[in-house]
């Protein structure tokens, strides 16, 4: 569901595929799950807590404390009026810890939020249902990947986005099978990913992708960027 990102970058707390997390629910049987979720498969939930305002906090005494957390898990809606608290939380933390990756959880699709938690960069971020949670090797693999500076989004969510998208010009250019791969890029798949859910062959990915970096006006001097870059591009129009 990711698109791969280049591990260095994320600075020393990642050893392997283990990473920090903060998890911001204000259920506690859910908080309880999801950490127990991640504890299970040898990550380590640092913080858990049930509203925004100690999200921030708790992130903030962490960085203070040289052991900040790789990536924060938290449900769009939180107290104390349940409507936009944790995505909000969210879009100042990515402001806050430019370095952080910020998995946000919602029960329904929500445009708005999700636009404002991409915009300005795809790096690092994730937004996905919360039935998506129900399957457990998606779910984990989104959380250390988003951890990593990669991005996890839900395909209902890129289904939405994409038909926004269809009334922008900024994509017009692009073939129906180009718009079906830049989709797949979008909620994260690798170019062999993409391949397997289209039944074709890699060579053939490659191609599109090479196309969408042409017509999107994506140089080879975007280095690994230009599938971020890409992503952000059609997320954003």
């Amino acid at each position: 569901m990711l698109v791969p990102t280049n591990r260095a970058e994320r600075g020393p707390n990642i050893v392997a595929d283990r990473v920090r997390v903060v998890i911001a629910e204000d259920s506690v049987l859910l908080r309880e799950g999801l950490t127990r979720l991640l504890t299970d498969r040898g990550h380590d939930v640092v913080a858990g807590v049930g509203d925004a305002e100690a999200l921030i906090k708790s992130v903030r005494e962490l960085a203070d404390e040289g052991v900040p957390p790789d990536v924060v898990v938290a449900d769009v809606r939180m107290p104390p009026t349940h409507t936009d608290e944790g995505v909000r939380a969210a879009v100042r933390l990515r402001r806050d810890h430019p370095g952080l990756g910020v998995l946000v959880l919602s029960q329904y699709v929500e445009e708005q939020y999700a636009t404002e938690l991409l915009a300005g960069s795809s790096r690092g971020v994730g937004y996905l249902l919360k039935d998506r949670v129900a399957e457990v090797r998606e779910f984990v693999d989104a959380v250390v990947r988003v951890a990593q500076g990669g991005t996890a989004l839900d395909p209902e969510v890129v289904a939405q986005l994409l038909g926004r998208s269809r009334k922008q010009d900024v994509l017009a250019g692009l073939t129906p099978r180009e718009r079906e791969v830049l989709g797949l890029m979008a909620e994260g798949r690798t170019n062999s990913a993409i391949a397997r859910q289209l039944v074709v062959s890699d060579g053939a990915v490659e191609k599109h992708v090479s196309n969408i970096f042409l017509k999107l006006g994506l140089s080879p001097s975007d280095g690994d960027h230009r599938r971020v870059l890409a992503v952000l591009t059609y997320l954003n129009s």
